[in-house]
């Protein structure tokens, strides 16, 4: 399908369709990026939200270090578009991986992350044999219960990891995704206290075992601006703020006026005055629960009714009282989770003041090896 030509009305485009106000996006940015600087820390937002080279250079025209990424195949896409400063953070670990990052770090300023030694030998092993070191950051769990060493065994793995040939410790970083099941703001800002602060406690215990710590990271949107307030903290990685969502209006990180990404899409069946039934299902929105409690699948702007089931193709809105919709109407959603939905789709459509400014596409979509 040819994409549509600029300054289209988004009235005209065909359905469902991924909309991203760019007034939005660089609002969020430039808050973003300002709360960093009254922190006295470096911003290295995770490009997974988006992965679009265009939003990558917004961020970094307002001001961030870098960007960081989760997979070796993200990481050679944006090399590719030119970006020289990239974190994985994420232990990447399988066949064939570490020789990939060897010839991306030969062009690019490159760190990743790890939480097991061996992990950590497999990820050095062929930049030991070519004389040359990886940067890595020894990721700690905080809370999550993903992947990391608990904060008491950090300055004993961050020894023992100086001593793998090939590896060289830049820091610690840490991510708060447990944050995502708070019920109240206050509760999320603690969890964010708690990140920055016990992250510096545990970058101070290491420098006292005898390992270097030069970068303190921490991340996570909701968690942002009161992990990164923390004294020793020197990196912040947020990642949705750049669009926020559902789930961020829920968890009061943002309002609805702060959200860039809807989903504009079509009511194709009104079976009866309970229901009606958009174009727009989990191949389009994602199956992903709101956090921080589960309520539906996206909110219909300007409504009260809510997207409360899907399936691949169909989204079935559950009419609120005093509502109704009508065959052929179109409707926008706010998805539950942005990140997702970047990679549900080849393209998206930049928008401002309702009309198509540029459509971008989603160049790492789908790379996840």
């Amino acid at each position: 399908m040819l994409l549509p030509p600029r300054m289209v009305p988004i009235e005209d485009l065909p359905t469902p369709a991924v909309l991203v106000d760019v007034d939005v996006v660089s609002r969020n940015l430039g808050r973003m990026a300002q709360a960093a600087r009254s922190a006295g820390v470096r911003l290295r937002p995770h490009a997974k939200t988006h992965k679009v080279p265009q939003v990558g250079r917004m961020q970094i025209a307002a001001g961030a270090a870098g960007l960081a990424l989760a997979k070796t195949s993200e990481a050679e896409v944006f090399a590719a578009a030119g970006f020289d400063d990239i974190f994985l953070a994420y232990p990447v670990v399988g066949k064939g991986k570490p020789e990939r990052l060897l010839a991306l770090s030969e062009k690019i300023r490159l760190a990743v992350g790890v939480d097991s030694l061996d992990g950590a030998r497999a990820l050095a092993a062929p930049f030991a044999a070519a004389g040359r070191r990886i940067e890595v950051l020894l990721k700690v769990d905080l809370g999550t219960r993903r992947v990391g060493v608990f904060p008491e065994a950090a300055p004993a793995m961050a020894l023992r990891l100086g001593e793998i040939p090939g590896i060289a410790l830049r820091g610690l970083f840490a991510h708060a995704g447990h944050a995502y099941g708070e019920n109240t703001r206050t509760a999320v800002e603690a969890v964010g206290r708690n990140e920055g602060e016990t992250l510096a406690e545990v970058a101070r215990a290491v420098r006292s075992a005898g390992a270097p710590v030069a970068e303190v990271s921490v991340g996570s949107t909701p968690t942002a601006r009161s992990a990164m307030a923390a004294a020793g903290v020197t990196e912040c990685r947020p990642g949705n703020f750049v669009y926020h969502d559902a789930s961020q209006v829920s968890l009061g990180t943002c309002s609805l006026e702060d959200c860039a990404l809807t989903v504009i899409a079509t009511v194709v069946s009104v079976p009866d005055s309970s229901r009606a039934v958009i174009d727009a299902g989990s191949k389009t929105l994602s199956s992903d629960p709101l956090r921080p409690t589960p309520g539906g699948h996206g909110f219909i702007l300007g409504r009260a009714s809510r997207v409360t089931r899907l399936s691949e193709e169909h989204g079935v809105i559950e009419t609120a009282p005093g509502e109704t919709f009508t065959v052929g109407e179109r409707v926008r959603v706010l998805p539950n989770h942005a990140c997702v939905v970047s990679n549900l789709h080849d393209r998206i459509h930049a928008v401002r003041e309702g009309r198509v400014v540029e459509v971008w596409r989603v160049a790492a979509r789908g790379m996840v090896e």
